[in-house]
C-alpha cells in the first residue's frame, strides 16, 4: 500500500493555469523536448480551445509522455508517481466512476482519514481537483504520472475489481460483424483511452526510431513489439479486450473497412508528429486469436536520401556512381526483405534529379515522394500491373526509368527492352546476392544475350546495426577471425575491432543506428562469358571476385576493422555468403 505524503502542497487553486502552461512550455523547450514551432503549436490550439497544455501537449502527441510529466512535476513542485506507490487494492471500488477515472486522467492510491493521495497527469485541472474533493470530501495529495501509468493501474485495478462502471470492450469473432456490433466497435475505437493508446504508440515508435510496429494477438495478452535497428524489441502489452478497439483505430485511420476481419487489407495513413509530416503504411491480417497489424514507419527525416550518408564503402561507392553516370543499361538492387533495397534505389534517383532528365518511377507502394519525379502507383485490381505501367510510361520520353521490383519475365523483358533503347532503368531483384541476379533472370525465360547487354551492375547488399560511439570499447582480434580473414585472402587487413558494450544512449543493446554492406558486381567480358555458357551462380561469384569484386562478407569486414559495427553483427546478416 502507497504510503501519504507527510504534507499536502499548497493549494492548486491558487494556481494560475495560463501561467502555469507557459512555464510548462518554457521548461519543455529548455530541456530539449518540445521544439519552438511545437510550443508555439501548443500556444494556439491552446488560444482555440482553452484546453489545458497537458491535455493538448498529450492529444496531439508533441513530447514524450515521461518527460512531459517530469517537467509537470517540476514546475508544479510536485514528487513522480513510481512503481512503489501502486496500491495493491482499489480504492473505493464501486463508488468511484472508471469512466471519471479515465476521462480526468487520475488514479487514487492510498486514503487515510485525513487525506487521500492521488496520481494524475495534470494536477494544474481545477475541474479535475474540485471533482475529486467532492468524491473523497478531504484535501488531496497528487503525484504526477505519465498516462501510460494512470491507464494500466485502473486496468489492473479496476477490472480487477469487478467495478461495474468499468467499460467493457467488445470481443469479436473472425465471422461476420453485424451492424450493432459495428456500432459498438466504432465508439469503443473512439474512446479517449483508446485513442490516446493508439497516438502514444506511434509516436513512441518514431521518438525511438522504429521502422515498423507489430500488434499481435496471443492467447492471453496483446504482444506489442518495435523493430528497431531491424529487431524486433518487446513494448508492455496491452490489455487483450482491447485489442478489437486498438485494431479498428487504426483501420479508421488507415480508411480500412472495420467490418472486415476474414481478410487481409491493406491501407496508409498521413500523420504530423512532433511537427513533421510521416507515412504509415499499415497491414492487417486474420490470426488464431482476432488480426494482427503491422505499422510500417516511412519518415524521410529521419532517413537522408543520400547516397554518400547510407554508409557505403568509399570504393565501392565511386564504382557505383560511375554506373549511375552512364546513359543507359541496368542497375539492379538485390538482397532479401528489410535490407534498404528501396532506400538505396531513392538516394540514387535523388542524385540523378536534375533538370535535364525525366525520371518516371513505377511502384507499389509509392514509399517517398520525391519533387521532380514522375511517380506512379501500380494497381493490379484494376489491370495497372508493373509489365503495364512501364509499357505506357516509356511513352512519356523518359531518361531515367525506376520500377520498384522486377517480379516476373514479362516486366524484366520490357524493362531490357528500356535499356536496350538508350534508357537508365534501376530496379531491385530479390537475389541473396549479387551473382544470382543472372541466373535468376535467365530462370525467369530472359535470353542470356539480353542479360549480358543490358544489366550494368547488381548492387548486393545488406543492413548491419552500427556500435554505439558512446560505449563500444576496444577488443581483442577473435582468432576466428583472423583465420577466415587468411583462409578467404581478404582484401581487408585486420586492424583493430570493436565490441558492444550497452549504456543509456543505445537502450542498453550496444547498437545505435545501422549502416550498409555491399558488394557490386561490374559486368565484364570474363562475367559475359560465363553468363552466355550458363554457368551457375557461384562460378559467376567466382569470376567477378577474380575480376576485382569485393565481396559482401569482405566488405562487411572493412566495417567491423574500422569500428562501424562487430564481427558478430556481419556473421548474422551475411552468415549465408560467409561459409
Amino acid at each position: 500500500m502507497a504510503k501519504l505524503a507527510p504534507a499536502t502542497p499548497r493549494s492548486l487553486g491558487e494556481r494560475d493555469e495560463r501561467a502555469f502552461g507557459e512555464r510548462l512550455l518554457v521548461a519543455l523547450e529548455a530541456a530539449g523536448t518540445l521544439g519552438r514551432e511545437s510550443a508555439e503549436r501548443a500556444r494556439r490550439a491552446h488560444e482555440r480551445t482553452k484546453s489545458s497544455i497537458v491535455d493538448i501537449l498529450i492529444r496531439l502527441a508533441l513530447c514524450e509522455e515521461k518527460s512531459l510529466a517530469e517537467q509537470v512535476a517540476a514546475v508544479l513542485e510536485l514528487p513522480l508517481c513510481e512503481a512503489k506507490h501502486m496500491p495493491e487494492m482499489a480504492i473505493r471500488a464501486g463508488s468511484i466512476s472508471v469512466p471519471f477515472l479515465r476521462e480526468a486522467r487520475v488514479l487514487p492510491l492510498a486514503e487515510t482519514s485525513v487525506a487521500v493521495l492521488v496520481a494524475a497527469v495534470d494536477p494544474s485541472d481545477q475541474f479535475m481537483v474540485t471533482a475529486l474533493n467532492l468524491v473523497f470530501t478531504k484535501p488531496v495529495t497528487f503525484l504526477v504520472a505519465t498516462p501510460s501509468q494512470i491507464e494500466q493501474g485502473i486496468q489492473s485495478l479496476y477490472a480487477r475489481s469487478g467495478e461495474p462502471d468499468s467499460p467493457q470492450t467488445p470481443s469479436f469473432a473472425a465471422s461476420d460483424v453485424t451492424d450493432t456490433d459495428l456500432v459498438r466497435l466504432r465508439e469503443s475505437a473512439s474512446e479517449a483511452p483508446i485513442v490516446r493508446f493508439v497516438e502514444r504508440l506511434i509516436a513512441k515508435s518514431i521518438d525511438e526510431g522504429a521502422s515498423d510496429i507489430h500488434i499481435e494477438p496471443l492467447e492471453r495478452r496483446l504482444r506489442i513489439r518495435l523493430r528497431i535497428d531491424g529487431m524486433l524489441i518487446d513494448e508492455d502489452p496491452a490489455v487483450l479486450s482491447s485489442a478489437p478497439a486498438i485494431v479498428s483505430r487504426i483501420k479508421i485511420l488507415a480508411r480500412l473497412d472495420i467490418a472486415e476481419r476474414r481478410l487481409p487489407q491493406d491501407g496508409s495513413i498521413k500523420m504530423n508528429v512532433r511537427g513533421r509530416d510521416v507515412d504509415l503504411r499499415v497491414a492487417t491480417s486474420p490470426v488464431t486469436y482476432g488480426e494482427a497489424v503491422v505499422i510500417r514507419i516511412l519518415d524521410r527525416e529521419s532517413i537522408p536520401l543520400d547516397l554518400k550518408a547510407l554508409g557505403f564503402d568509399h570504393r565501392l561507392l565511386q564504382n557505383l556512381e560511375r554506373i549511375l553516370d552512364r546513359p543507359n543499361g541496368i542497375i539492379l538492387v538485390t538482397g532479401p526483405t528489410g535490407s534498404g533495397k528501396s532506400t538505396t534505389l531513392y538516394a540514387a534517383l535523388t542524385r540523378l534529379n536534375v533538370p535535364t532528365r525525366k525520371i518516371v518511377t513505377v511502384e507499389d507502394p509509392v514509399e517517398y515522394k520525391i519533387d521532380g519525379l514522375n511517380q506512379i502507383q501500380v494497381k493490379p485490381d484494376i489491370g495497372l500491373d508493373f509489365a503495364r505501367s512501364l509499357r505506357s510510361l516509356l511513352r512519356h520520353d523518359p531518361d531515367v526509368v525506376m520500377v520498384g521490383e522486377i517480379r516476373d519475365g514479362e516486366t524484366a523483358r520490357i524493362a531490357m527492352q528500356a535499356a536496350l533503347t538508350g534508357h537508365l532503368v534501376l530496379s531491385t531483384l530479390h537475389t541473396n546476392d549479387a551473382a544470382s541476379a543472372a541466373t535468376r533472370l535467365l530462370d525467369m525465360g530472359i535470353e542470356d544475350y539480353l542479360v549480358t547487354s543490358t544489366i550494368s551492375g547488381v548492387l548486393a547488399q545488406r543492413l548491419v546495426r552500427s556500435l554505439c560511439v558512446a560505449c563500444r570499447k576496444r577488443a581483442e582480434i577473435p582468432a576466428a577471425l583472423v583465420i577466415a580473414v587468411e583462409q578467404r585472402q581478404a582484401r581487408a587487413e585486420p586492424t583493430s575491432v570493436f565490441e558492444p558494450v550497452g549504456c543509456p544512449s543505445c537502450r542498453g543493446t550496444g547498437y545505435r543506428g545501422r549502416t550498409v554492406i555491399g558488394e557490386l558486381l561490374t559486368m565484364s567480358g570474363d562475367i559475359r562469358k560465363a553468363i552466355l555458357r550458363r554457368a551457375e551462380a557461384a562460378n559467376i561469384r567466382t569470376v567477378a571476385v577474380e575480376s576485382g569484386m569485393e565481396t559482401l562478407y569482405e566488405n562487411g569486414l572493412r566495417a567491423v576493422f574500422a569500428g562501424t559495427t562487430s564481427y558478430e553483427e556481419v556473421l548474422r546478416v551475411a552468415k549465408d555468403v560467409a561459409e
